[in-house]
């Protein structure tokens, strides 16, 4: 932000200046401002005022170079108006569109675009530029490309993909049920499943302090280690109280182990703050080890719900909006954070830093390693899914429902 306001304070002094300067004056005028800004500072004014960079820097080598008397006595050279090279556009205006029409993204599903299947990098613009007969360098390029307002960006995640009709309706359902719990002092939890991490020596995203040029050494390829594995991360996060539990399992994401999970945090930490709990709310993803036409999850809520006594109810979040989990943005990206940077080199490395993530709003997790196996591809016959005690609310049953335990506590 500062770089942009210092920027702005640039074009300004330039727009009241210009006029008043001649060529030399500009140049050490500029030079000086870059000079003034460091680091960066040739790029600011570079974007501040329009002259070239071989200008500024110009600049700054007659300000570190030429004594002050040969500067006072040097004949200033003044062109005469119109004098210079004209620029491209100028000798040939089509050049313009013909550079539009390559990188306009209207292009890319045109199946005559000549750029539709290659990078648009402004070498490669060039190069067919002048195929298409125009004289022009990359470094021309980048500048008609900034001042027709393009700018070098990533995509951007912003498409759900298609909207399910009662999409808002559900939100509100969930939110309605949420506040009836939290009301009646019953517990309520987000759950799902973190991205599953390499164990092993390997590069993390993410930078943190380190003695100059001592960088963390890592492994050259991300080849999995196949002693070590991967870590499969599980969290359960309690909204009223704002804490978590994580699970690190070392086998499969399967609905077993997200509900071998939820005990846990049941346990180690839910009965605790909650001694006289009835029913514990569950809000999940609809896909997934706790996706909503996963058998197998249900049937482990019943076990679940019997183990512990608590009629369970849940509540699935619509297709495609798994990112208004509560647990996505109130605690596993504190957990990436927290461990940016750092090579995840053990399980219990895994275990110490997602157990020492903290937040100044007071979030706190525990955390421990699941060794048990959890293998993939079990069956539930009909039978034993209509042995769960499912009952599914008025409101798209298939998203929320209540199971409650086969047995009085």
């Amino acid at each position: 932000m500062e770089l942009l306001e210092k920027q702005a304070e640039i074009t300004a002094k330039y727009a009241a200046l210009q006029l008043e300067m001649d060529e030399r004056a500009r140049r050490l005028w500029a030079a000086t401002e870059a000079r003034a800004v460091g680091y960066g500072g040739l790029s600011v004014v570079y974007r501040a005022t329009g002259l070239s960079r071989t200008t500024i820097r110009q600049g700054l080598v007659e300000l570190e170079t030429e004594p002050a008397a040969d500067a006072a006595e040097r004949v200033r050279r003044v062109r005469r108006e119109g004098a210079g090279r004209p620029r491209v556009i100028e000798l040939d205006p089509r050049i313009t569109l013909a550079l539009e029409a390559l990188v306009d993204p209207a292009t890319r599903g045109d199946p005559e675009s000549p750029l539709r299947w290659t990078c648009k990098g402004t070498r490669v613009l060039a190069r067919e530029l002048q195929r298409q007969g125009f004289t022009i360098s990359h470094a021309t390029v980048a500048q008609l490309l900034v001042d027709a307002g393009y700018s070098l960006q990533a995509p951007s995640k912003v498409s759900e993909g298609r909207s399910h009709r009662d999409r808002n309706a559900q939100f509100e359902h969930i939110a309605r049920r949420t506040g009836e719990f939290l009301a009646a002092e019953q517990p309520v939890i987000s759950v799902d499943a973190k991205k599953k991490e390499k164990v092993g020596d390997f590069k993390n995203g993410g930078r943190e302090y380190q003695p100059g040029g001592q960088p963390e050494r890592v492994r050259t390829h991300d080849f999995v280690d196949k002693e070590l594995g991967k870590a499969l991360p599980y969290g359960v996060y309690d909204l009223n109280a704002n804490q978590g539990w994580v699970s690190v399992g070392v086998d499969h994401d399967t609905s077993a182990f997200a509900v071998a999970t939820i005990e846990q945090w049941w346990r180690q930490m839910g009965r605790r703050r909650y001694p006289h709990a009835t029913r514990l709310l569950v809000t999940a993803d609809s896909g997934g080890s706790n996706g909503n036409r996963t058998r197998l999850w249900k049937v482990e809520l019943q076990r679940l719900a019997n183990a512990v006594g608590l009629a369970v109810s849940v509540c699935h979040f619509p297709p495609g909006t798994s990112k208004w989990n509560k647990i996505e943005h109130r605690m596993f990206c504190h957990i990436t954070m927290n461990w940016r940077g750092r090579p995840l080199v053990s399980r219990e490395v895994i275990v110490n830093l997602i157990a020492n993530t903290s937040t100044t709003k007071g979030l706190s997790i525990n955390a421990a390693l699941d060794l048990r196996e959890y293998p993939k591809g079990i069956k539930v016959t009909d039978e034993e899914l209509a042995a769960v005690r499912l009952q599914n609310d008025a409101f798209h049953g298939d998203w929320n429902y209540t199971i409650v335990p086969a047995r009085a506590h």
